[in-house]
């Protein structure tokens, strides 16, 4: 057994466990904020009804999460002890300025959101649920400066086999910050948005606070197209661009580009082999990848042919995530956008299949996330930090595999309990639905 390997397994199961949990956090809070002002502002009962009821859905959500994260930290520590040596000076910053700046901002305005309704003024009410929005905002921004830094590190410099921050804001705001926060925030608001179109169009399905349902479904509908354009353009295609100048390697991983070349091709479909590597049959349009990367179809770009054997990422896994992640965006452009037509035409309520398809399109957004993810992560390597230190060079070495597989089998049969219950509680809750308006009969 591999302790390297069995560590980056580890990684990943709880880092992807764990990332459910946030971009739904995200995108509900941010709804559940319109909803409130709404409901506040109209004096709707329906609204505030409904919005109740996905409060107690966040809060699953949110505790989930949290247990989860912490999790996720500590391995830092026991797997990835040459890793935090080396960036303990850099990389514990944005992690402390997580946890003091936003997770007690969130945690406790959420609190003050769940049970300080008819307990303080609705203004406070609702800039409490605002303020649980801004903080898991700013906590995910701060998770994202840590992980940018990895991708395109800045405002460093190494001494004594440690890289010592040198400029703060350098190193806040590297090359990639706010591309990723930017097409991140995104992905979390559309997870945000089919959850709440999903769960609405159950509830209208089963005749659960309809006219309640209905207002939510239609928001989220018209707020999921929106923002399901935005993935693509500009946040999307912007995030591209940036992988492209300053990680070109990764960038021909993800395109699938093994010769480099002026004029490159946009590999629409394709199926790739790692060894040797090439595209079997291709689908591709010549020059519209140098047109969008630079803004000039003739523009050369890097292939894996000139990347070092020992340095190019693993091209299978790389191009797979980027392409099927692409793919589930296209797929949530049209079904908003065929939501918001019929919203339009009046006919959104009423279209059962479409609202079942729906309903089983919940779980495609976090879906999308993780395919983000990975393409993120496994197109960086060999790397742990770009061309810094090596993912090999990173590991706890006096940690046995024996120790590393105990734990994945421990955590493992632990996250399938938490899973599963979170999926229990989760659904037994739709189900019930919301509950009758205060005064009114059940």
């Amino acid at each position: 057994m591999d302790a390297l390997l069995l560590s980056r397994l580890q990684f990943a199961m709880t880092v992807g466990f764990h990332f459910i949990f946030p971009p739904l956090t995200i995108g509900l809070a941010w709804l559940l904020v319109i909803y409130e002002y709404l409901g506040w502002k109209r004096n709707d009962k329906e609204l505030v009804r409904i919005s109740k009821f996905f409060a107690k859905i966040l809060a699953l959500i949110f505790a989930v999460g949290v247990a989860t994260g912490i999790v996720m930290e500590f391995q830092f520590g026991t797997n990835w002890a040459e890793y935090s040596k080396f960036v303990g000076d850099i990389f514990g910053a944005p992690l402390a300025a997580e946890g003091v700046f936003a997770f007690f901002l969130e945690s406790g305005f959420l609190g003050l959101y769940l049970f300080g309704r008819h307990k303080v003024s609705k203004a406070v009410h609702w800039f409490a649920i605002l303020m649980v929005a801004v903080g898991s905002t700013i906590s995910a921004f701060w998770i994202l400066v840590a992980n940018s830094w990895q991708q395109t590190p800045a405002g460093f410099v190494v001494q004594n086999g440690r890289a010592e921050l040198t400029d703060f804001w350098a190193a806040v705001f590297n090359d990639s910050t706010w591309v990723r926060f930017f097409h991140t925030m995104d992905a979390a608001l559309i997870s945000g948005a089919f959850l709440v179109i999903g769960i609405s169009g159950y509830l209208i399905m089963n005749g659960k606070a309809v006219e309640a349902a209905k207002k939510t479904l239609a928001i989220a509908m018209v707020f999921g197209f929106i923002v399901s354009v935005m993935a693509v353009m500009p946040t999307g295609h912007e995030h591209a661009r940036q992988v492209a100048q300053t990680q070109p390697e990764k960038f021909a991983a993800i395109e699938g580009l093994y010769t480099g070349q002026s004029r490159a091709p946009m590999v629409v479909f394709a199926y790739p082999t790692d060894h040797p590597p090439e595209l079997k049959a291709p689908i591709e349009i010549p020059g519209l990848l140098s047109w969008m990367a630079f803004g000039d179809p003739d523009a050369y770009i890097m292939g894996i042919d000139e990347v070092p054997k020992d340095e190019r990422p693993p091209l299978w896994l790389t191009f797979v995530s980027f392409h099927n992640m692409v793919i589930l965006g296209l797929y949530f452009i049209a079904m908003t956008a065929f939501g918001t037509y019929l919203l339009w035409k009046k006919k959104l309520f009423e279209s059962k299949r479409y609202l079942k398809i729906m309903l089983w399109s919940i779980p495609l957004p976090i879906a999308a996330c993780q395919l983000g993810w990975i393409t993120a992560e496994v197109g960086r390597q060999p790397w742990v930090v770009w061309k810094i230190l090596k993912t090999a060079d990173a590991y706890s070495f006096t940690v046995s595999a024996e120790e590393v597989l105990f734990s994945i089998i421990m955590f493992g049969l632990i996250y399938l309990l938490l899973g599963s219950l979170w999926l229990y509680l989760m659904i037994k809750k739709v189900k019930r639905g919301p509950e009758p308006i205060e005064g009114e009969a059940a």
